[in-house]
């Protein structure tokens, strides 16, 4: 798995997520189900990408104790998705129980990543809200590293920290950056942002995308904007 474009499906239902895959005729971009849509629909929703030849990132973000994340990874693995993730502040001992978990009788298993600090948080919000009295990078430098101690592929990190991350981690570890608007696009709700050509200069592996594309006048267009940009 190289380079790519993520395209967050984030649509209430499974309709409209249908609706806009359509208009890919000819191209099966790589997916994101997130909460949302997967809250709404349930597995069959991922099966029915799935199987129009879709690669999908199953964006879940599971954190609890070691045993019950080990089992939902489990049921989770029967999906053929490529990618899960949970909350690397799950600690590694869950981490490691997800990775088992995860993992099929026959050695085979998506790829599973670690959500290190969300892109909506900022250094004031960490340090009031979650009490982390700590700099960005490193927390989710440390972040990174626990995931890869505990036999993780890679973290879901701002595009700001990617770089970073590939020096600790190495270059085959992998990041995956949400936080990616077009130059100009609006930032909405996220705080540490950077335009697809930025994230592909400094090392980004995965982008993921999802209103600059799904609100697109014209989705296709954006998307392939988005390819050129951070791809091509």
């Amino acid at each position: 798995m190289g380079k790519d474009v993520i395209v967050a499906l984030d649509f209430e239902n499974k309709e409209k997520a249908l609706a806009f895959l359509d208009r890919f005729t000819g191209r099966k971009p790589f997916v994101k189900i997130g909460m949302e849509l997967f809250y709404a629909e349930g597995p069959e929703i991922v099966k029915e990408i799935k199987a129009r030849g879709h690669k999908i990132f199953l964006d879940l973000k599971l954190h609890d104790i070691p045993n019950t994340v080990k089992s939902a990874l489990a049921v989770l693995s029967g999906l053929d998705v490529d990618i899960c993730n949970v909350h690397a502040g799950g600690t590694c001992a869950m981490m490691r129980a997800g990775l088992e978990g995860l993992t099929r009788p026959d050695g085979t298993r998506p790829l599973l990543i670690a959500v290190t600090q969300l892109t909506s948080t900022d250094q004031e919000s960490m340090e009031n809200d979650l009490w982390i009295h700590k700099p960005m990078e490193k927390v989710v430098m440390h972040y990174a590293k626990n995931a890869k101690d505990s036999g993780l592929d890679g973290v879901v990190c701002s595009p700001k920290e990617a770089a970073a991350v590939h020096e600790v981690c190495g270059k085959d570890f992998l990041t995956i950056t949400p936080g990616i608007r077009f130059a100009d696009s609006a930032v909405g709700d996220q705080k540490r942002v950077m335009t697809p050509a930025d994230a592909k200069a400094i090392g980004s592996d995965y982008i993921v995308v999802g209103r600059p594309i799904t609100r697109a006048e014209d989705p296709v267009a954006a998307y392939e904007r988005c390819v050129r940009e951070f791809v091509d």
